[in-house]
């Protein structure tokens, strides 16, 4: 069976933005799991607000299954926490190569402090403390990838090389 490859790691990592570009390299389909969520919902803000956490993970769990199970392999850009949802963990180690886009805290408070989403796990003024506290918790999840790219230092294109290199080495065509 075919497998899709699944962009995970923290808030502002970049994986839409990697996502995108792989998923063109590769010639399929690219999907983004907060942008399946809330063409559905609502906006992810308006979701924790009005139903909570625990309703957005089965949402976004949802999406990404709707995603796996439909059509051809893709390449999907999750949400920094879907893998703290136990059921979309199981559905992501059976069906999908996870790849870890690493980055530190400190870039990623660098990128939200300067962007407009609200995120609601870190309200609308982030700190540093509040995305090292979050961080630290996930890691443990992230570690579960079959490959981590340590993206801190490297470009998009750079980071897409990586990932092509890697499924090269591990014969992961399509």
């Amino acid at each position: 069976m075919k497998r899709h490859v699944a962009l995970i790691g923290f808030m502002a990592a970049g994986k839409s933005t990697i996502g995108k570009r792989l998923a063109r390299k590769l010639g399929v389909a690219f999907f983004d799991s907060d942008e399946l969520v809330v063409r559905e919902h609502g906006t992810i803000s308006e979701i924790f607000y009005n139903e909570g956490e625990a309703a957005f993970r089965g949402y976004e769990h949802a999406a990404i299954s709707h995603a796996i199970e439909e059509g051809e392999p893709g390449v999907l850009s999750l949400g920094g926490g879907a893998t703290t949802y136990e059921p979309t963990q199981v559905l992501l180690k059976k069906r999908t190569y996870r790849i870890f886009i690493k980055v530190t805290p400190e870039l990623a408070f660098e990128r939200l402090r300067h962007s407009r989403a609200v995120r609601p796990l870190i309200g609308p003024t982030p700190t540093l403390a509040r995305i090292k506290e979050l961080y630290v918790k996930r890691m443990p999840l992230y570690a579960h990838a079959d490959h981590v790219v340590e993206a801190d230092q490297l470009s998009t294109a750079k980071v897409v090389e990586n990932i092509l290199e890697w499924m090269h080495k591990k014969k992961i065509e399509w």
